[in-house]
């Protein structure tokens, strides 16, 4: 990428790389506090304890150790910029904002400073493409392929047709919920289903007109793009106006255990997106019980290893220590800068046969990293909650989203972006 503006990023990155590194530093913009810590929790718990149990078993990678710099953003978006400010020059390889808040202001900043970005399956959904976000990453999944796998969910229940259906989606207020409108309303366009927008404000403790006005119109299908308190909240409020659960659908951040054990049995039935497969039985986590958690070295307490957001958060640094020992092969050495770190993302291959030696076999789908693609497969599969079980069951195996649909605004919000920050776009 050839920029003209924004500090010349690509020069700047490569200087700000600076030497190589006697470790691998991973920041964790974490957030254990306020009303997302319980997804922000479970997510650091997964992704701090398997680089301390790769550091246990293996050494770390390429006999490199990882330190983990963990940082509290209470999902707010100014602190989330003053961690990043406060651990870039610690070494930082990577950062995973967790937030698509902090992930908008950190794009510039981190593109300037030559670090990388993982936003898996959020942020912002255009980063797909690696010819304008040369240092943005969003596989295996987006925003825009969620909104689209839910859509091809439908269309297969209702026969191939959702004309003259009536869909509500339900999305916090912020750039986050906001996401999925454009891909969307595109989508009802194309397939004649009528399009209700209801947005919840922060933190979405308060949804009660939002239920009851959804009680009045009775649409056939509510999709949810909620957060933290948000999506217990609103499976608590579908619970009480009657609203069948098995039409509420939320996406992958919209269904983990917290959003509906405290709904009981009224919860049963209800569906949402994953972006991997859940199975506590994966033998990843008996090596990591083994060498972290009866170490005393976990990073919580315990409780969530094997749940939904704990799992994700352990995929993420499976990714991230994968690129690792692919920035490592490529450049010929074990102590990798940030730079090199950014290559070994874009040249990343997962296969079925690597999570299987990794021991997380089927954990997601295969896929590969590009220079004109970050954005990995776009696959997500539905999940429906077994109250009785306590468990998230997997209804469907992964589905493709439509990529006539998502990829041309891809290049439309890309090309939007370039345009405005004069960027010429191309690979590095």
């Amino acid at each position: 990428m050839k920029l003209k503006t924004l500090a010349a990023m690509a020069l700047a990155g490569t200087l700000a790389a600076g030497p190589a590194l006697a470790e691998l530093v991973i920041p964790d913009l974490s957030y254990r506090t306020g009303p997302y810590a319980a997804g922000g929790t479970p997510f650091s718990d997964g992704y701090q304890d398997y680089f301390h149990m790769l550091n246990a078993r293996d050494g770390g990678v390429g006999d490199e150790m990882f330190r983990i710099i963990e940082c509290e953003t209470g999902y707010n978006t100014e602190k989330g910029v003053e961690c990043y400010e406060s651990t870039k020059g610690e070494g930082a390889l990577i950062y995973q904002p967790l937030s698509t808040g902090i992930t908008y202001q950190l794009i510039p900043k981190a593109t300037a400073d030559g670090i990388p970005l993982h936003t898996m399956g959020y942020g912002r959904t255009s980063a797909a493409n690696g010819e304008v976000f040369n240092w943005v990453f969003n596989y295996p999944a987006n925003y825009w392929d969620a909104a689209s796998v839910m859509v091809n969910y439908l269309l297969d229940e209702n026969g191939g047709s959702l004309d003259g259906k009536k869909i509500a989606l339900v999305y916090h207020n912020s750039a986050y919920g906001k996401e999925p409108i454009r891909t969307l309303e595109n989508l009802s366009a194309q397939h004649g289903f009528e399009l209700t927008q209801l947005a919840v404000d922060h933190p979405g403790q308060e949804q009660k007109s939002q239920w009851l006005q959804i009680r009045r119109e009775r649409p056939d299908y509510v999709l949810m793009w909620g957060w933290g308190v948000m999506n217990q909240v609103a499976v608590q409020e579908a619970a009480n106006i009657g609203f069948p659960m098995e039409n509420f659908i939320g996406n992958w951040w919209a269904g983990a255990e917290h959003d509906v054990i405290p709904a009981g049995d009224a919860a049963n039935g209800y569906k949402s997106l994953n972006m991997n497969r859940i199975d506590a039985n994966l033998p990843v986590f008996d090596d990591i019980r083994t060498h972290v958690h009866d170490a005393g070295n976990a990073a919580g307490d315990g409780s969530n290893i094997g749940n939904v957001l704990y799992t994700r958060g352990m995929y993420a640094a499976m990714l991230a220590a994968e690129a690792v020992a692919k920035a490592q092969e490529i450049h010929g050495t074990a102590a990798i800068t940030s730079a090199m770190m950014r290559d070994g993302m874009e040249a990343l291959d997962i296969t079925d046969a690597r999570m299987q030696e990794l021991g997380m076999a089927d954990i997601g789908p295969e896929f590969t990293v590009s220079c004109q693609d970050h954005g990995g497969s776009g696959l997500g599969i539905v999940q429906q909650w077994d109250a009785s079980a306590g468990a998230w069951v997997a209804l469907t195996d992964y589905i493709a989203p439509d990529d006539a649909v998502t990829l041309p605004l891809i290049m439309e919000d890309s090309g939007a972006f370039a345009a405005e920050n004069n960027i010429e776009a191309g690979c590095m």
